[in-house]
């Protein structure tokens, strides 16, 4: 490993090209966190040089290099950039906007200087000179826009060849718009520089854009490390990126990937066929998981190493388990196997988050979706790539979605998931994949913080428990009155689409507040004091008037699950808290939904008529969710 401090003039200077590996990530530096900073740097040098002071250099960081060999005498040498492409990028950029200026001026002694730290000469000894010509070669992805970009020879130019990208003026657009990188950084330095040397008299224009080109190729250095044939680059980048302050998990994997690549195979090609893919924008878009948000790339990645690990991982540190991933088992995984496993997976979990498909997987994650069920993802993924039939996938899925549930209703924490998943898929990784064994051990389960409520716990519940407002928020009470509409069709495969459920609210058949429109079994109307009163009395052991007993027990029987539908408002929503006979010929005798052909005919409702219903619908619930296989006790 060589290194030493350079000047962008010396960096740029000599014939040879600094190109960019395909698989790293694009060009990424911007006006507010980069370009405005290293913009006030050179400008500030410029204006020591103009005032006669003495400058010292101002460093920009670091680049590591990776020579090529080069095969033949023809081309240019060529350098591998491992780290330091942003700022590489960048000063071309830089580069170009200050020719760009020098023409404008007619200043030709100084832009003859600066091309040559453009463009490498004598085309006609290289194999390819539309590419060699450059001293940087990015990525295929910022490649076009690229080179239209670094041959413009004037404003002008780029108006002409980005004209979406102007106003009718000739200005930026600003709004509304996301311009090539390479245009907004080219644009962003020569209107700078332009403002800038017009400062001041006009006689004094050429002495300015003297000092400018001479704080650039002078004045900015940098540390440029050159590899030699015994350094590994990647254990070279991973120092540089150490702790994640510079890349995300996902790019230091990538090109974990690549820089093995490049030694097995066709990388370029298993790039393209196989890592392409995940940079759309299905993968990059930002999920939240708790308190924290990632890429949805990131998220897939640690589902996908916990199942392949067997285990749970840390997602900050996904790329160390990655390594673990990619280098245990008999021999460490080629590039290729490592990216055909991904691949699978990745399938595999995009329906798992689309809900959107007749496989087992698709119709799991439609189930879950109201759910907080990220923890189930690994063991879902594992499944799925099993060669489990599709009936025996189908069967395993009910089961976690019964688990899911059943706790759901019955106020169960969800706390422990993470731990109960892991297990799961640890014991089938041990004992081999089989519907049998994932009920048994979630029906092996015990205690409130793991088990699966058998059906008695969830009978109760049902017809009990504090349903919504309470063990449930509104989206897990819609989703399981969806799922209960779905089960009482007489074609059970029909379910509810999502954009259905959007159309559709959870009602209270008896309002959350009933006290105008809705009296008591003697007659009488209740008020919100009365509640008050009651619920004090309860929580203080005192007897209870019997009006009171019958507002306690209203207030009890309408948060349960007997007592909940769904309806579809629209703009009689002001209509919800009215008398049973209103709300029956305004919503429920003009509904579609199985959910509701009970309270059509019936003539009233109330907290019997409630109880009734659960029940009826609890019917419909054990069959949708099965509990439990009843184990022997342990002796």
């Amino acid at each position: 490993m060589e290194s030493e401090t350079v000047s962008i003039q010396k960096l740029f200077q000599d014939r040879r090209q600094f190109r960019i590996p395909f698989f790293q990530r694009n060009y990424v530096w911007n006006r507010d966190d980069q370009w405005e900073r290293l913009w006030s740097d050179i400008s500030g040098k410029a204006d020591l040089r103009i005032a006669g002071n003495q400058t010292t250099p101002h460093f920009l960081g670091a680049t590591v290099v990776e020579p090529q060999l080069k095969k033949g005498l023809l081309g240019v040498d060529t350098l591998h950039v491992i780290d330091g492409q942003q700022r590489l990028t960048t000063l071309q950029y830089v580069l170009t906007a200050l020719a760009i200026s020098l023409r404008a001026f007619a200043e030709t002694r100084l832009l003859t200087i600066v091309e040559g730290c453009l463009r490498n000469g004598n085309e006609t000894t290289m194999n390819d000179p539309e590419i060699e010509a450059f001293k940087v070669w990015p990525t295929f992805r910022d490649r076009d826009v690229y080179r239209l970009a670094m041959t413009a020879n004037s404003l002008d130019d780029l108006r002409e060849r980005f004209p979406t990208s102007f106003t009718q003026s000739g200005t930026l657009r600003k709004i509304g718009m996301d311009h090539p990188p390479s245009l907004e950084a080219i644009w962003f330095f020569a209107t700078e520089l332009d403002q800038w040397a017009r400062q001041g008299d006009k006689e004094h224009i050429s002495l300015r854009l003297s000092c400018i080109t001479e704080a650039i190729l002078s004045d900015i250095h940098l540390v440029s490390i050159s590899l030699g044939p015994k350094d590994d680059a990647q254990v070279i980048f991973e120092t540089l990126n150490g702790h994640g302050a510079q890349l995300h998990a996902i790019d230091l994997i990538r090109n974990f990937i690549f820089m093995r690549a490049d030694r097995e195979t066709d990388a370029k090609e298993l790039f393209q066929n196989l890592w392409s893919p995940f940079e759309g924008g299905f993968w990059v878009e930002e999920q939240r998981r708790g308190r924290l948000v990632r890429p949805r790339l990131e998220w897939f990645m640690h589902s996908a190493l916990q199942a392949e690990l067997v285990g749970e991982i840390d997602v900050g540190r996904l790329y160390v388990s990655y390594r673990q991933f990619a280098m245990t088992g008999e021999s460490p995984k080629t590039a290729k196997q490592q990216l055909e496993i991904l691949n699978t997976l990745a399938g595999h979990y995009q329906k798992l988050m689309s809900g959107i498909g007749s496989e087992p997987i698709a119709r799991f994650g439609f189930r879950i979706r109201a759910w907080d069920a990220s923890t189930t993802h690994s063991l879902a993924l594992k499944i799925a790539s099993s060669k489990l039939t599709e009936v025996e996938q189908n069967s395993i899925f009910n089961d976690i979605v019964s688990y899911l549930v059943r706790r759901s209703v019955c106020g169960l924490t969800t706390k422990n998931y993470n731990n109960i998943f892991a297990s799961v898929l640890k014991k089938l990784s041990e004992d081999g994949y089989s519907a049998s064994a994932v009920r048994s051990a979630l029906s092996s389960l015990e205690g409130e913080a793991t088990r699966w409520p058998r059906d008695e716990e969830f009978l109760k519940a049902w017809l009990d428990s504090a349903v919504y407002p309470g063990n449930m928020d509104a989206q897990r009470t819609k989703s399981v009155l969806a799922a209960v509409e779905a089960g009482m069709r007489s074609n059970q495969s029909e379910e509810l689409s999502p954009a259905n459920l959007e159309n559709l609210d959870v009602d209270h058949v008896l309002p959350s507040s009933w006290f105008q429109y809705w009296p008591l079994s003697d007659g009488t109307h209740g008020q919100p004091s009365d509640v008050t009163a009651a619920y004090t009395a309860r929580v203080l052991g005192q007897p209870m008037t019997p009006k009171l007993e019958s507002v306690h027990l209203r207030e009890a029987a309408k948060v349960t699950l007997g007592n909940l539908t769904l309806l579809h408002y629209g703009a009689n929503r002001s209509l919800q808290h009215h008398g049973f006979v209103e709300k029956r010929a305004k919503f429920f005798e003009v509904s579609n939904l199985h959910l509701n052909r009970a309270l059509m005919i019936a003539s009233k409702w109330d907290e019997n008529a409630i109880r009734d219903r659960g029940a009826a619908l609890f019917k419909i619930a054990l069959k949708i969710w099965a509990g439990p296989t009843v184990l022997a006790p342990r002796s």
